[in-house]
């Protein structure tokens, strides 16, 4: 994937073709980076494990398979022949390959949810830790599934499709407006409208966060007094998690509702900000009560 990320940035350099415009090359840019963000993180995962570990390991080398190899291979023929890779049932072979994607990506998320039964019981690493990496997946698990909101046909597909035409795309990214329209810099989210990519891209990357701030108390609990206690980072990494999860639901609410990004209205600002205020509230609490049980002595939670 690093390898292809390399090669699909001199496609966007040395390319000028366009699909929707943007550069053909970046869908495979960013696919690349993506992928090889989870990958990496789902070796550090088996490595973790301590029961089953050859059930484990084949469990993430199929899942790995069933992802890079049709997807991630298709996108990147589909780039070279400059054509749209995903929604695209303009030919019948187009309409193969979405297939063969689509396909590759449900088996992928079952075999994923699969490996996240596995990884709950492991007793390998500390209790933070043992939160954060099912948590992580099955966050993750549901930033995939929103990827199937995407196959399903616009009203204007679907008008097409009763009234007996074959329409050359099914599908859509975008809510309220079509999809090759203004976009955002460097990730081209929809900017005049909602984007299912983005609560699809911030749910699907709990996998890497969620672990990381686990990784990331521990060191702080060197220094920190409050952090020492593995409950107390247990109960963070909880709180972490729902928020990440009330992130991703609140970014698929606005995007359903066909509101850009950048451009909340008064509901989704407020529903913002009871969220980020129940984060919060949650981090004080735990804190409090550490710092109530230290003031008694006592070891921990």
């Amino acid at each position: 994937m690093a390898g292809l990320a390399v090669i699909a940035a001199g496609g966007l350099f040395f390319d000028d073709r366009t699909v929707l415009g943007e550069g053909v090359w970046l869908k495979p840019l960013k696919f690349a980076v993506s992928f090889a963000l989870y990958t990496i993180t789902l070796a550090w995962m088996t490595g973790r494990a301590e029961r089953w570990r050859r059930t484990v390991r084949g469990i993430g080398t199929v899942t790995v398979a069933l992802f890079v190899v049709p997807e991630i291979s298709i996108i990147t023929f589909q780039a070279v022949r400059g054509q749209r890779s995903h929604f695209n049932v303009s030919t019948v072979f187009n309409d193969v390959l979405v297939k063969a994607m689509g396909g590759a990506a449900y088996a992928g998320w079952a075999m994923t949810l699969l490996l996240g039964v596995f990884l709950l019981w492991q007793r390998r690493v500390d209790r933070p830790l043992a939160w954060s990496i099912p948590i992580g997946l099955f966050v993750s698990l549901a930033g995939m599934s929103i990827g199937y909101l995407m196959t399903s046909p616009t009203a204007a597909q679907q008008r097409g499709l009763d009234a007996g035409e074959h329409p050359a795309t099914l599908g859509a990214h975008s809510v309220g407006v079509l999809d090759g329209g203004a976009g955002l810099p460097l990730t081209d989210w929809a900017a005049d409208g909602g984007d299912l990519r983005i609560s699809h891209f911030v749910g699907l990357h709990a996998l890497q966060l969620l672990p990381l701030s686990a990784v990331v108390l521990g060191l702080l609990a060197r220094r920190v007094a409050l952090l020492r206690g593995e409950g107390t980072r247990t109960a963070l990494v909880v709180v972490g998690g729902a928020g990440h999860a009330g992130l991703t639901a609140l970014l698929l609410w606005q995007a359903e509702r066909g509101q850009p990004l950048l451009e909340p209205d008064r509901l989704t600002l407020t529903a913002g900000v009871c969220l980020a205020g129940s984060v919060v509230a949650g981090v004080v609490a735990v804190l409090v009560t550490a710092a109530v049980r230290a003031g008694r002595g006592s070891p921990g939670w």
